[in-house]
Formats: structure tokens, sequence, C-alpha cells
């Protein structure tokens, strides 16, 4: 039936034995990366996508599992049978990146020099150094070229580095509420949410495991400030407006108004499955994220090695990567003289559009993948 999930998944592990050298220097001996896959692998290995996840996302991109029909994949609105990635066509795979918190070595993982969770001693990691364990999965798996890779957000900017470090391996690139680099204020917010995570006095300077808990206040605080950045104003207004929870105003520093109790909800919910470690990791990736900085800025000489097609989408209430950001990257695309299609979403929600089901958006997308050969 077209427009169903698909179905019950089942995570996959790779153990790597082959050293990873990071950007930092720092060098991972041994490392595991855990996956899913969507659709069958045709018999020229021609179809594969790769999805790319952002900041609080995984490899858990579709579908459901056995035992937690509850746990349903990030994006499963858009990967599966008659959705845009279209599950009969491409078969798809997704990846929880190195030093991330849902089964692929990061900061919980075990120190093979230590016999202890590598905590604070986990090294940094950056988009690119992403991107290197992502290849190495697909030569695992006999993917020489990827139809396409994906990603909105910090997914996108993964896609983007795909292009550049790969140019050979990937014949399309759909970048989503995605940015070439981030711009000081949203360095800032992300400052702001490894702050609320480092003061917190269970933090322990990143080694709590050992200590056997959790800097949830932090974490709440870093997650409630995200999703501020998130959702337009224009969402909060519609959602939320200054509702007040109780009906009445109680003059205390507790939730009073709606918007408050959603906020704490969120962080609440967040700070029960995510690692505070991996946090900071993360949104380090993304400020240290600038593939132009190694060619003075210009953009368009950085792309220049590029070889796929591309198509750039971006929102028009998203204020965190806002239209003007995705705007440069297609002016770049177009200064290198490669094939780029763009399109900005009317949208009310802000950043997270790219997460939801709206028509004209998923319209796009499986026009452009119908298009694409396998």
């Amino acid at each position: 039936m077209v427009g169903r999930s698909v179905g019950v998944v089942t995570p996959q592990r790779m153990v790597f034995e082959e050293p990873l050298v990071l950007r930092s220097g720092a060098v991972l001996p041994r490392y595991e990366l855990v996956y899913e896959t969507y659709g069958e692998l045709n018999a020229a290995k021609s179809n594969a996508v790769l999805v790319c996840h952002a900041l609080s996302g995984s490899h858990h991109v579709a579908g459901y599992y056995a035992d937690d029909p509850r746990n349903v994949g990030w994006w499963d609105n858009f990967v599966g049978p008659g959705k845009p990635l279209d599950t009969r066509k491409f078969f798809v795979i997704g990846v929880n990146n190195v030093g991330g918190c849902f089964g692929s070595t990061g900061p919980r993982s075990i120190d093979p020099t230590t016999g202890e969770p590598y905590g604070s001693r986990f090294p940094f990691v950056t988009v690119e150094d992403w991107v290197e364990a992502q290849a190495r999965l697909a030569d695992r798996l006999g993917i020489a070229e990827f139809a396409a890779v994906i990603g909105g957000s910090l997914g996108g900017m993964q896609a983007l580095s795909w292009a550049l470090q790969f140019p050979d391996r990937v014949r399309h690139v759909l970048a989503i509420a995605t940015t070439p680099k981030l711009s000081a204020q949203n360095i800032a917010f992300n400052e702001v949410a490894r702050q609320a995570i480092m003061s917190d006095p269970d933090f322990h300077g990143g080694d709590y495991y050992r200590y056997g808990v959790v800097p949830k206040r932090g974490l709440m605080l870093a997650r409630m400030i995200g999703h501020i950045t998130y959702l337009s104003d224009d969402a909060m207004a519609e959602k939320f407006g200054r509702t007040l929870k109780y009906g009445e105003v109680r003059f205390s520093y507790d939730v009073e108004f709606e918007i408050e109790s959603y906020l704490r909800y969120q962080g609440e919910k967040f700070s029960r499955y995510f690692d505070a470690n991996t946090y900071l990791l993360t949104t380090r990736a993304l400020d240290y994220f600038d593939p132009a900085a190694e060619y003075g800025g210009d953009l368009a000489q950085a792309f220049a090695r590029a070889e796929a097609e591309f198509f750039v989408l971006s929102f028009s209430t998203d204020w965190r990567f806002s239209p003007v950001r995705s705007r440069e990257i297609v002016a770049a695309l177009v200064h290198s003289e490669k094939r780029v299609s763009y399109l900005e979403i009317e949208s009310r929600a802000g950043h997270d559009s790219f997460l939801l089901e709206h028509p004209h958006y998923h319209a796009a997308v499986r026009a452009y993948l119908n298009g694409v050969r396998v």
C-alpha cells in the first residue's frame, strides 16, 4: 500500500579495526557504527541513498522496532514506500555518527586503553570526520557511489561535505534547511547551551558516568534553548500564544504560560535519552564546519571540485538557518558552474519544517528524486 511505513526495522552494527584519524589529530584506534537500512540494494548497487542526521537524530530514520512500536524513526513521514524518499526505488541507509549516543562509538563507550567510558577524553569530531566514517561503512557494504546523499540542518552540512570530500562517490546532494557555516549568532546559541551543561554540578568535567549521575538540569536548559531557535515566532504564537497554564496568573516563578510548560517538557524528555557529552561534541562540530575556510572564504572555489547535482531547499520562517544562507550555497554553486535547483518553501513552522509533513515540500523532493536514475 502506497504511503505505508517500512515496518519493523532492526539496527545493525559494524566494527572497524582500522584507526580513524580525526581532523583534530586525535585517533580512534577502533570504533563501531550502528546503522539501519530500508528497501533493497539493487544488483548494480546503484540505488543507495544515505540519510545524514541532525543534532539529536540517529540511525533510526524510519520504521519502528518490534519490541517498541511507539519508537518510530525521526523521518518516518519522509522515508518509505510511496513517500518522498521511496524505498521501492531506493536502498536507504541511516547511520549514528561517531561521537553519538545511540550505539556508535561515543563518550559513553568504553575506552580500550582505560577500561572505562571515554567521557571527557573522547576526541573532538567534525562533519568531515563523520563523512569519512560513513564512506568506510559504504565501502563495507560494497557501495562505491551513492545515488544521493540527503540531510536537513546539520545533516545538510554532511551532505554538502560528501560532495567535497568524495566528489566521485555521490551523484546527487539534497541539502535541506542548512547553511555553509554558522553565523556568530548561531555559535552564540550553541555556547550558551554548552555552558548550561558544563555548569551543572552533576557534569563533573564530563566524567559524570563514574558518579552514576546525569547533568539533567544542564541538558534541559540546552534543549530549551534549542527549541526556541527551532520554532518560528508565528509557530509559537499559533500553538501557544500567551495562554496561561492554569487560566489565571499565580504570581510565581513556576510554570505560568503554556510555552513555558512546553519547553520544560521538551527539556525534561530530552535529558532522559540524550548524552550531555554528545551534545557538546555535536554543537562544536556545527561550529567548526566551514568548507570555504581553506579557500580564503571563497565558497565557490570550495565547490569547484564537486561533481554532484544539487537540490537546495529552505523554509521561509527558518531564522536559525535562513533562506539567505541557502541562497549563499546556490550562488556559490552557480558561480562554480554546477547543476543546482533551489526552492524556498512557505512554511510557518520555522527550522523544524524539514521534519514535518508539508505537502509542497514533500511533493518537491518526490519530484526531484523521481528524476534520479538508478
